[in-house]
Order: structure tokens, then C-alpha cells, then sequence
């Protein structure tokens, strides 16, 4: 069970050991089993979570062993490992001496492809550092205002087995891909795919910058119709003209810009084809116009051309694109307005975990009120807060790695004024927000964009969203 298709292997008997428990390997270790391959599920936990849903799987007959994911299991023949599994793992390097197979549950869902005997969907793949769900998201919008069936699935949560393998029957899939699930998909060939933007992150996992690039750049191997690439990040056009493809494979750029042949842009608040249309030399499409993009902001936009290059790839009529993208809603806590209060804008942009996603929200609004902080994940901050520091109104800091956007203020706008909340449990929300409605004057904007991730204050990004929005809302009601 080498690298060859095997849509129609007969899985009985087949010895697979599937590493990790959780959204991905328990899907897997289940439709494994199902098709009759001998399964068993290691995992380095050995808790409470853990051993419950070790007794489930167990009682259809799955073997799980708890505490230890270093040991190979023998007789193995093949591994399927869930995406947080990092590359140096002990399992992995036993493996690799016993010349087993390592895929991730994305591979693993490519390969099955076909298995109940039905014409397997395109994959409309779609990558990046920043943007990946929302343009996901923006691609299945349009793709379903051209009548088409389909689902956006795999990293934003749908697992992609159960889309390849349930009852549905798809026209066409848009796929959003982490690294991590690139890492461990050899075989993986998208009708057409787009790497959004590059900027450090998961280095932790990937190993260094050039490791997680190359991840990232798979994503373009074998596409047949279109590559899609950030004319304003040189690395993903690189990627594209490294990547194989089948011969006939179109580059496709998007811009903020004017776009030249080949090209997706924006032209006088209009987003234009010059790429799939008859004389692209000459000729321009128009798509839609930037109000129909919610919400409107430069990233966003962006992000709406990538989708839409993706869905004119795949022969989707213009009038479609704009009514997807009019059609489409934002996840909440993506640049998300809470309220005006007191001629002040509030917006919730919790999502931006890392400074590359900070970086865009803080270009699309001025003058600001930042509040920032978090866990850093070993991020630096000194680019970011130059590029920003002209639209600082002021900034509010909070979380456990505060400090270290605070020495970057200090360093790179000594002059901007800077609250820092020296505390870090939930509360420390409201008193953030007080502090910024202090800060602020009427027409400026008070930006949630924190640049870190939340687990040191709170479950995930979305509660420290809803924390935000509460303070916000509390606000608004004593200014009422």
C-alpha cells in the first residue's frame, strides 16, 4: 500500500494503526473498521476524555491503546494520523524504518474517493496562513448560487470522509487544507487550488519557515484547471511555478489592484476577470461590486477574488460570483461589528491569532483603539507595530505575552498612549473595553485584534470574541 491509487482496495484485513483520537482519527478509525480493515488507535492521552471515547470505539471492535503513541503496533501496514501529530513524533521515525506509509485523514479521504462505485466530486482546495475558512466559505457560497451541490469541508471543521463516503452526492467540494493536513496527503491532485498568503506560523510543528512553505505548496501538486496565487506574495507565485501539473494548468493571480492577463483584480470598486474570459488581453469581466463583499475590508476582498477565481476555474458564470458573494455571511468573530457606541465603532476580530492576521485587520480601519495580547506562540512584533503605528489611537494590552508587544510599542510608537492590564483571568475583558472607550474619540474604532492566540485567558477564540461583545454590550447599555 505504497503511494498507487487504491480507490478500490479491499481493506479486509489490512492492519492499520491510526494515531490520535478527536475530530479526525475517531471519524477515521471508524470508517477503517467499517470497510473491514483490523484498526488500533494509539493515543498519548490517558484521560478521562480519552478512555470514553476509547470505550466507543472499542465496542465496534476497534483496538485502543492509551498513553502510548511512541510504540509501532506490529503487523502494522499502514498509518492514517490526525493533523496535530507533529513530524518528529517516535512513531513516525519507527515507521519510516519499517517502510510503512504515514497519510492524514485527508489523503486517506482522497484515496477513498469512488470507493461506493459514484463519480468522485472535484476538490476546489484552497491554503494559506490567514483567510483560509472565510474564502472557503465565500467558494461554497457561489458555487450554490450556480446550483451546484456542494459543502465546504475538511480544516473548517467538516470532516472530508464523511463528505466523500455519506449519502450526499456532490457536484463539486471546497476544501480548505492546513499544512498540517498537506504534510501527510502525497497523493492529494485538486481540480484547481489557491495558496492565499505566506506569513510565520506553526513553525513549532513544521520545523522551520521553508518546511512550512513547502507544506503549504503541495497543495498546488498535480492541479489540472488553475493555480491560484497572491500577486502581492511572491512566495505563492513561486510555489506555483515550482509545483507539477497536468499540462494545460493555468496561473491564475489575484490582486487589490488592476489586474493584468490572467488576472483577478479590482478597478475603479469593481472586481474584474481578465483570466477566464475569451480575450484576456483585451477584455474584463465584471464579477461584482466590493459592497457586495461583507465585510468590505482589503483582506476580505482579497479573499473574495481568490474564491472567485477558484469558482470561474470550475466554469461558474459571473453573475453566480457576485450573487454568492452577496449570499455570503461572515463566521462571527471575523472582523465582526458589535456595536457604536457613543460615535464609536466596536469590532471583534478575535480570529486574528497570529500578527499576519492582526496586520490585515489593523489596515482596514483608522484611526484605532487596539486591544491586543495573548499567547505570543513565539511571534515577534516589531514589523507589525511599524506598519500600524500611524493609525494607533491608542492601545489596550491584556494576556500573558503582553510585554512583548508592549517593548514593540515602545520601540517602534513611544508616542501612542498604552494601557497595561496587569491581569489575566476572564474578567480582565470588560476592564479591557473601559479602557478603550476611555482612549477613544467619537469616529474612531475600537479594534479587537489580539494578534495572539486566547488559551491563556480563555477555552478558544470564540469565547474571548464573546467576552468582547458582552463588555461591548454592556457598554452600550449604560451609554443608552
Amino acid at each position: 500500500m505504497g503511494s498507487q491509487e487504491v480507490s478500490n482496495t479491499d481493506w479486509r484485513g489490512k492492519h492499520v494503526t491510526v494515531a490520535g483520537l478527536g475530530v479526525s482519527g475517531i471519524p477515521a478509525a471508524r470508517v477503517l473498521n467499517g470497510l473491514g480493515a483490523v484498526v488500533t488507535v494509539v493515543n498519548d492521552g490517558d484521560d478521562e476524555r480519552s478512555r470514553a471515547q476509547a470505550a466507543e470505539l472499542e465496542a465496534q471492535g476497534i483496538t485502543v491503546r492509551l498513553g502510548d503513541g511512541a510504540t509501532l503496533p506490529e503487523s502494522t501496514e499502514l498509518i492514517v494520523t490526525t493533523p496535530g501529530w507533529k513530524p518528529d513524533k517516535p512513531l513516525f521515525a519507527a515507521a519510516a524504518e519499517a517502510g510503512v506509509p504515514v497519510w492524514g485523514d485527508v489523503e486517506l479521504a482522497w484515496r477513498l474517493r469512488g470507493q461506493d462505485g459514484r463519480e468522485p466530486a472535484p476538490w476546489l482546495a484552497v491554503t494559506g496562513t490567514n483567510g483560509k475558512t472565510t474564502t472557503v466559505r465565500m467558494l461554497a457560497s457561489i458555487l450554490e448560487a450556480a446550483g451546484l451541490r456542494t459543502a465546504a469541508v475538511g480544516n473548517i471543521g467538516v470532516s472530508l470522509l464523511d463528505a466523500v463516503l455519506g449519502d450526499e452526492k456532490y457536484d463539486v467540494l471546497a476544501v480548505e487544507l492546513s499544512s498540517y493536513q498537506l504534510h501527510w496527503s502525497p497523493s492529494l491532485r485538486a481540480h484547481s487550488a489557491a495558496v492565499l498568503n505566506l506569513a510565520p506560523d506553526h513553525l513549532d510543528w513544521h520545523g522551520s519557515m521553508a518546511a512550512y512553505v513547502a507544506d503549504k505548496g503541495r497543495i498546488y501538486e498535480g492541479n489540472t484547471v488553475a493555480c491560484v496565487y497572491n500577486v502581492a506574495d511572491a512566495v505563492t507565485e513561486e510555489l506555483v511555478r515550482e509545483a507539477d501539473v497536468e499540462e494545460g494548468c493555468r496561473a491564475i493571480g489575484f490582486t487589490l489592484g488592476t489586474p493584468g492577463p490572467s488576472q483577478l483584480g479590482v478597478v475603479d470598486g469593481i472586481l474584474v476577470d481578465r483570466a477566464f474570459v475569451t480575450n484576456r488581453q483585451k477584455q474584463a469581466q465584471e464579477l461584482a461590486e466590493v459592497p457586495d463583499v461583507n465585510p468590505p475590508a482589503p483582506h476580505n476582498i482579497a479573499n473574495a477574488l481568490a474564491a472567485a477565481a477558484l469558482a470561474r476555474a470550475f466554469g461558474v458564470a459571473p453573475a453566480a460570483v457576485r450573487d454568492g458573494l452577496r449570499n455570503f455571511r461572515p463566521d462571527p468573530h471575523r472582523i465582526e461589528h458589535v456595536a457604536d457606541v457613543a460615535g464609536v465603532t466596536y469590532i471583534d476580530d478575535s480570529k486574528a491569532t497570529n500578527t499576519h492576521a492582526a496586520e490585515a485587520s489593523l489596515a482596514s480601519y483608522e484611526p484605532i483603539v487596539w486591544i491586543a495580547g495573548g499567547l505570543a506562540k513565539g511571534a515577534t512584533f516589531d514589523e507589525l507595530v511599524t506598519g500600524c503605528a500611524g493609525r494607533l489611537r491608542g492601545v489596550v494590552l491584556m494576556g500573558a505575552d503582553r510585554a512583548l508587544i508592549r517593548e514593540a510599542l515602545a520601540r517602534h510608537a513611544p508616542e501612542v498612549p498604552v494601557t497595561d492590564l496587569d491581569r489575566t483571568d476572564t474578567g480582565a475583558m470588560s476592564e479591557a473595553v473601559r479602557e478603550a472607550a476611555r482612549l477613544a474619540r467619537p469616529g474612531d474604532t475600537v479594534l479587537m485584534a489580539p494578534a495572539c492566540a486566547s488559551m491563556d485567558m480563555f477555552t478558544n477564540y470564540n469565547k474571548r470574541g464573546e467576552a468582547f461583545a458582552d463588555a461591548v454590550r454592556a457598554l452600550a447599555a449604560e451609554s443608552a
